[in-house]
Formats: structure tokens, C-alpha cells, sequence
């Protein structure tokens, strides 16, 4: 059986870095960041990484997985230096930069280098900064797979340690390809750590089927999302959406000037044009989606976390991991498919005991949605107070600013590059873009009926269940009768 832990309630609760066998030099760190003290999954976990195990931990996002991780591979990497000593994988470019930016600080003392590999920038210059052998590697499973198959100039078997931040999301999403293309070049005797907010079946059964037993801890919480946060919903018709959302950004704004605001919305385009219609409206705001240039995501990401702007509307890109002090509030402007997901987005806020917000805005179409993200995070939402009079006023506005975004965005050819990059692609794979594309249509027409017939079973199953009660219903009271 794996070494298991699920919570450290019956566990002394340790006191400081060193306690946990970390070396002088980094508890030191650790203080001048501000840490004062590990929290649960640093406690739970550093001291196995030492030792040398495997690792999966869960914990609620704002729990400081990253520094759990980073604290023993810094201590690891300081007793026995070289290059390539660590590998670390996140699904965002964001988050790869974020991590860079703590394990630069936390390995200051030793002098650590640090690389970042992600999409969107020069790939011969970073050809040359993994040819001097940095200790530590942060990328995108992506892009560093590119760079595996195109060039020979460095290599990874002699890692110690690989890392999988939000393990669930690359383990489930479309990285499988590039992955493999990465674990043939890794070395099999090495250290491999898994890290996530949301614990998923994929987790579980890899934990079950890993050839060297992980040690395995999941935080122990009835409430998914943290305590501190405050979670809202405001009901509307699908067509007032936007308007609701300018009138929930206006009054929050208005009492609260210093606060930061993240919008969540679900496509590249939708952001776009939300950035545009707030703009129009007199907000000043950024965007964050994976159709602009890395440059402008990452100056995007520096104006709001130095607070030159307050508003950020982003895709789900910015979701995961991204730790941003001064945001207080999160306004879902759709709600996601995946409960995780919503966990992911509200995890902007209220992080490292502070408090927050998070607003969802609900239309009718939504309802189930709600209730399976409620299930999911065993909490129900309450209604945020609106002012449907004020957003009448406003209503004709945002239209037509919406409108006047939406032809501007037409006549750039917004989504055209994206396109013809991912036919340039499929090309270069010997593939016909036609007939992939009349193939993905057909597993979506697939997929759609698997999800009408299940739909119709379960609907005949509450038919007869429902039935059963009305006759047993109707058998007792023949049954009295008699």
C-alpha cells in the first residue's frame, strides 16, 4: 500500500521550516518572503520528498503547494549541484513564470538558475538557455517537446526530480502526446511529484497503479473552497448578461477603489470583446487569453499584479495557480462545465487566509450547472443584491458597445491566424485538415447522441422509479382499506 496521510489533525503541528529538516539558509528564506510558518501539505509533504519518496498532494488552492515542493528540491539541489537537476511542468505559461519567480527567490542564497520553456517566445534562444544546463527546468508540456524532437543540444537523463503542477488538468486534458514524447527521455530512477487543488479519479488510480507507492496526502475538508470566501450568484436573463455584469462591476468598483477584479469568461473572442465594451465604459482593464503574444500576456499579468490596472478579464488560462495578493473579488461570466473548474476560478481569491468574493452570473440556462458545482463544493450560493432599475439605465449602452467591439474584432480577422496555424500544423503531422475536421465533427455528432441516450435511460429509470412509489403508494392504501 502507498504511505498514506489525509489529514494532520492528529499530527503535532510543527512549528517552523527547520523542524521539517530543511537547512538553515532556506527556513532564512522562507522568513524574509513572509512565511511564517509551512502550512498543512508543507508539513505533510516536505519531509518524504526528503527522504526520497514519490509524492501526489492535494490541498485547497492558496494552501502553498508550490513552496512544498520547491523547498526540497532547492535543499536537494544545494547538496548536489548540476544541471538538469529538476523538471517542472505546468499546463499555463503564466504559471510557469510564477513558479520561476518563487523558486528564483526561495534559491537565491545558492544561486540558482532557473529556465522557462513555454510557447510564444524565441525558441533558439531558449535552445541556448537549456544548452548551459540551468538546475532547474519550468515548462509547457508543448513546448518542451517541440524542442525534444527538433534538437539535440541538451538532454534530461539525469534529472532527479520531475514535477507535474495541477497534475489532474495534464493528466486529463489533451497533453497525452506531448508527455509521452517527455517521460521516453526521463530517467527511471528519479523522484516524480504530483501537485493539485482538486483531486480527481485519474489521481486516485495512479496512486493505485504507480510502480514505486507515492507517498500520497489529500487535505482533509467537508467545504472545497476555502472559508474566507463568500460565493454569490445573481440570476438574469441570458440576453442582460453583459449588463449585469457592468452593473456588478460599477457598484463594487465604487465602494471598493483599491480592490483588483478578475472576470472569467469562456472564450479568446468573449474576452476580447468584454476588454473592449469596458474600456468603452470608462473601465480600464487588460485581457489575458491564449490568442495574444506572449509579451502582451506577461505585460498584461505584470500591470495587474502591480496594480497599474484593477480590472483583468481572462479565459481559464488564468485559473490555475496564479497567486495575485489583492484580488477581492471573482465575476464569473459563465459558468463552466467542470465544478474543478469553478473551484479553480474562485481560487483567485480569498487565498493565504484573506478574505474574497466570487459572483457567477447565472442565466436559465445555467440551473444545472449551479447545482452540480454546489454538490461539488458542498456549499450553496447566495443571491448578490442588484439593482435591476441601474441596470436598465445602462442596458442600451453595453449593447451597443458590445456590438461595435464585436465588428471591430470582424474586420481584424480575429481566430484567422489561429486557424491557419493549426492547419500549417496538421500538414506538417501528413494529415488532411479537411478530413480532420469532418472527423471531429463526427465524434462531436457521436458524443452529443451517447449524451441524448443516456440522458433518455436515465429519464425511463425516474419514470419507473417514480411509478414504483405511486403503486406502492396505492398498495397501502388498499391494503388500509381492507
Amino acid at each position: 500500500m502507498a504511505a498514506e496521510s489525509t489529514s494532520s489533525e492528529n499530527q503535532t503541528k510543527i512549528a517552523d521550516f527547520e523542524s521539517l529538516g530543511l537547512h538553515k539558509w532556506l527556513a532564512d528564506q522562507c522568513k524574509a518572503m513572509g512565511l511564517s510558518k509551512p502550512t498543512e501539505i508543507q508539513q505533510n509533504c516536505v519531509l518524504p520528498i526528503l527522504k526520497g519518496q514519490d509524492c501526489i498532494g492535494c490541498a485547497k488552492t492558496g494552501s502553498g503547494k508550490t513552496a512544498a515542493f520547491a523547498l526540497p528540491i532547492l535543499q536537494k539541489l544545494s547538496e548536489d549541484p548540476y544541471g538538469i537537476f529538476a523538471l517542472i511542468l505546468t499546463p499555463t505559461r503564466e504559471l510557469a513564470f510564477q513558479i520561476c519567480e518563487q523558486i528564483n527567490v526561495l534559491g537565491k542564497p545558492i544561486g540558482v538558475r532557473v529556465t522557462v520553456i513555454t510557447g510564444g517566445l524565441d525558441m533558439l534562444q531558449q535552445g541556448l538557455d537549456l544548452q548551459v544546463k540551468p538546475h532547474i527546468v519550468i515548462s509547457t508540456p508543448g513546448r518542451l517537446a517541440d524542442h525534444l524532437q527538433s534538437c539535440d543540444t541538451f538532454n534530461l537523463k539525469k534529472i532527479k526530480f520531475l514535477v507535474l503542477d495541477e497534475a489532474d488538468r495534464l493528466i486529463e486534458d489533451d497533453y497525452g502526446e506531448q508527455l509521452e514524447t517527455i517521460f521516453k527521455v526521463l530517467p527511471r530512477r528519479r523522484q516524480t511529484l504530483l501537485f493539485s487543488a482538486t483531486m480527481t479519479q485519474t489521481l486516485k488510480q495512479l496512486q493505485e497503479v504507480a510502480m514505486n507507492k507515492p507517498f500520497f496526502w489529500q487535505q482533509n475538508y467537508d467545504i472545497v473552497t476555502v472559508e474566507t470566501l463568500k460565493q454569490y450568484y445573481v440570476l438574469m436573463s441570458a440576453d442582460v448578461k453583459d449588463a449585469y455584469m457592468m452593473h456588478v462591476l460599477d457598484v463594487y468598483s465604487e465602494a471598493n477603489p483599491k480592490s483588483s477584479i478578475m472576470i472569467f469568461t469562456s472564450t479568446c473572442k468573449y474576452t476580447q470583446i468584454l476588454g473592449m465594451v469596458c474600456q468603452e465604459l470608462g473601465f480600464d482593464c487588460v485581457v489575458l487569453h491564449s490568442m495574444i503574444r506572449q509579451k502582451e500576456r506577461l505585460a498584461a499579468l505584470a500591470k495587474f499584479k502591480s496594480n497599474q490596472v484593477r480590472i483583468l478579464i481572462a479565459t481559464d488560462v488564468a485559473s490555475r495557480g496564479l497567486d495575485i495578493p489583492t484580488v477581492d473579488l471573482i465575476i464569473n461570466h459563465n459558468i463552466p462545465n467542470k465544478p474543478k473548474n469553478y473551484v479553480h476560478r474562485v481560487g483567485r481569491t480569498a487565498r493565504a487566509g484573506r478574505g474574497g468574493m466570487a459572483v457567477s452570473l447565472v442565466t436559465q440556462f445555467d440551473i444545472k450547472l449551479v447545482h452540480a458545482i454546489e454538490a461539488t463544493i458542498k456549499t450553496k450560493l447566495q443571491e448578490y443584491p442588484t439593482n435591476e432599475k441601474e441596470m436598465m439605465k445602462i442596458l442600451t449602452e453595453v449593447a451597443v458597445a458590445r456590438r461595435e467591439a464585436e465588428i471591430k474584432l470582424d474586420e481584424r480577422d480575429f481566430g484567422e491566424q489561429k486557424e491557419i496555424n493549426k492547419r500549417k500544423k496538421l500538414i506538417q503531422d501528413g494529415k488532411d485538415p479537411d478530413e480532420e475536421e469532418r472527423k471531429r465533427k463526427k465524434m462531436i455528432k457521436m458524443k452529443f447522441r451517447k449524451h441524448r441516450s443516456r440522458m433518455a435511460e436515465q429519464e425511463e429509470k425516474r419514470k419507473q422509479k417514480k411509478e414504483k412509489i405511486i403503486n406502492r403508494k396505492k398498495q397501502k392504501s388498499k391494503d388500509t382499506t381492507t
